[in-house]
């Protein structure tokens, strides 16, 4: 999986892998937008880049079986990666392909991904990742799912 240098075009490969205890010392609120210590009651996954292990995007995951559904219940690209003058595209786009992936994998053809996004956000999502609207939320399912796996060569 690799994610692209903007400002040269290069590719950086990247791992995809679970937070660990240890990182939570660099993993900040200001940094990565939110308090992730209060995500460990679920799963929380942390993309860095390959060359150097440095955190550059993280997201936390619930997986609610009942529903054969995972939902995204935070996601967040390290601050230097936001906005018009990030350094890396694809952060965010990697970990949705990743839930995606997990997704596919519990539940087979009946899998849903699920986010709750922030509002200036939500017209981005559905154009970038294909995402549908499901009332609050935005989902993805079928051949959705395959298109984002596919996309990141998962």
């Amino acid at each position: 999986m690799t994610i692209v240098e903007i400002q040269t075009g290069v590719e950086h490969v990247v791992r995809i892998e679970p937070v660990e205890e240890a990182d939570f010392k660099t993993i900040s609120p200001k940094r990565y937008s939110f308090s992730w210590k209060k995500e460990k009651k679920y799963i929380i996954w942390k993309l860095c880049l390959e060359k150097n292990n440095d955190i550059i995007g993280l997201m936390s995951l619930h997986f609610i079986d009942p529903e054969q559904r995972v939902e995204i219940r935070l996601l967040a690209s390290s601050i230097e990666n936001v906005g018009p003058g990030k350094i890396f595209s694809g952060v965010a786009s990697c970990l949705i392909a990743f839930a995606c992936r997990e997704a596919i994998v519990r539940y087979a053809e009946d899998a849903c991904v699920s986010l709750i996004p922030k509002s200036v956000l939500r017209e981005y999502y559905v154009k970038e990742y294909g995402m549908n609207y499901a009332g609050n939320c935005l989902c993805l399912i079928g051949e959705g799912l395959i298109k984002m796996i596919q996309k990141h060569d998962l």
